[in-house]
């Protein structure tokens, strides 16, 4: 496998991916392992609520929204009105009709969205999570089906986002993701900037006018946002 990535001379990224190919080839099971828990601990419920008023998340390994802070779902226009099971970012990106117009770096943010799939699908391609999620994507979003032929597994992600929020007007975040131990994928994605500019200024607007995060009856969270 090494001699392989040498002689197709993959970068570092690349060549860690095929390795985990390869890896999971020889470990093969014809059963396909079951999806990862929905489960967000109660505690990291908590750290979402007191990173207010910057807006942050948890996703899963398919990027499925499974918490946040009044922030971090308010941010992504839109994605409150869907049902809370079909909250998923890379289908925000690819099929909500207000994505395209909060993203100024719209194509740059699907192409390593798409990259970042095709990594995690690689190492588990049978896996419900991907393949029903992917399935979709490919029927209802050419652009979506033409990236992922491209066989992409390196995300060019930058630090800083910009949206042009409907709301709150332009700002541009810094944003990082991190894994959280003991969990199959699941990731805290938090959203920061400087205390005192404009962007922090639309930040704490964007907080101001969300409503606090609710329990819903059926264990799921829901947020509903103030008419402005």
């Amino acid at each position: 496998v090494d001699a392989l990535a040498r002689a197709l001379q993959l970068d570092d990224d690349e060549h860690h991916h095929l390795r985990d190919l390869a890896a999971r080839a020889a470990r093969y099971a014809p059963e396909p392992p079951p999806p990862p828990s929905r489960t967000v601990r109660p505690h990291l419920r908590l750290l979402l609520e007191t990173m207010r008023p910057n807006p942050a998340y948890v996703i899963s390994r398919s990027m499925d929204l499974l918490a946040w802070n009044p922030g971090g779902l308010a941010l992504y226009a839109g994605l409150a009105d869907w049902p809370v099971k079909q909250r998923n970012l890379a289908r925000y990106l690819f099929l909500h009709p207000a994505a395209r117009e909060l993203f100024p770096a719209w194509e740059n943010l699907v192409r390593s969205c798409v990259a970042r799939l095709r990594a995690e699908a690689g190492t588990n391609p049978d896996a419900p999570d991907f393949t029903n999620l992917v399935g979709e994507l490919l029927l209802k979003s050419p652009h979506f089906a033409s990236l992922w032929e491209r066989y992409d597994v390196v995300g060019r992600k930058k630090p800083d986002k910009t949206f042009n929020h409907p709301n709150v007007g332009t700002l541009t975040l810094s944003y990082q993701s991190l894994h959280i131990d003991g969990t199959a994928g699941q990731r805290i994605g938090a959203y920061t900037t400087e205390p005192g500019s404009s962007d922090h200024d639309a930040m704490l607007l964007l907080d101001m006018t969300t409503e606090p995060t609710a329990i819903a009856p059926s264990g799921e969270p829901s947020a509903r946002r103030h008419t402005l």
